[in-house]
């Protein structure tokens, strides 16, 4: 209890105490917002992840195709030049 003051007794405990709880809540509340922006920070991590994923899978697919028509334009082109060589001779 507060000492005596020329404020009734029962206010000034009554503010004290509400002091308190919030110093008492301070470390929860600061528990609770590192806890929300690790996971935030988790969770953009993986849309990352995810994201590039998709990216590189895009890349591999083109690449593939990209190699798979050289490889066919090689065997036209080799195959118009036997010809042009056997028809010219």
């Amino acid at each position: 209890m507060a000492y005596p003051t020329s404020v009734n007794s029962q206010i000034t405990d009554s503010v004290t105490q509400a002091n308190v709880k919030v110093l008492g809540d301070a470390p929860a509340m600061a528990m609770g917002n590192l806890f929300q922006a690790t996971a935030q920070a988790l969770s953009n991590a993986a849309h990352n992840a995810t994201s590039a994923q998709q990216q590189a899978n895009i890349m591999a697919q083109a690449a593939t195709t990209m190699g798979v028509a050289t490889l066919y334009s090689i065997d036209t082109a080799s195959t118009g030049m036997a010809t042009k060589s056997i028809l010219g001779a």
